[in-house]
């Protein structure tokens, strides 16, 4: 049943039954504890430079005038 309303049903009381009530509380907490502050959002220009390597390497066909 995976991918459905149903499954993701079950998926929660696992998760409940296996970890307890605050399982996602828990693992929110850790990555929130990790996190930097970094990436695009703190280097606009990083951002730009990356974008614009990625244009340049799309497979999508050149617009035709």
């Amino acid at each position: 049943m995976a991918g459905t309303k149903a499954g993701g049903q079950n998926t929660r009381q696992t998760i409940l039954e296996r970890y307890g009530e605050d399982y996602f509380k828990k693992i929110g907490a850790i990555g929130g504890k990790k996190s930097r502050g970094g990436g695009f959002a703190a280097n606009r220009e990083l951002a730009s430079r990356a974008g614009a390597i990625g244009g340049r390497k799309s497979r999508r066909k050149k617009k035709e005038e």
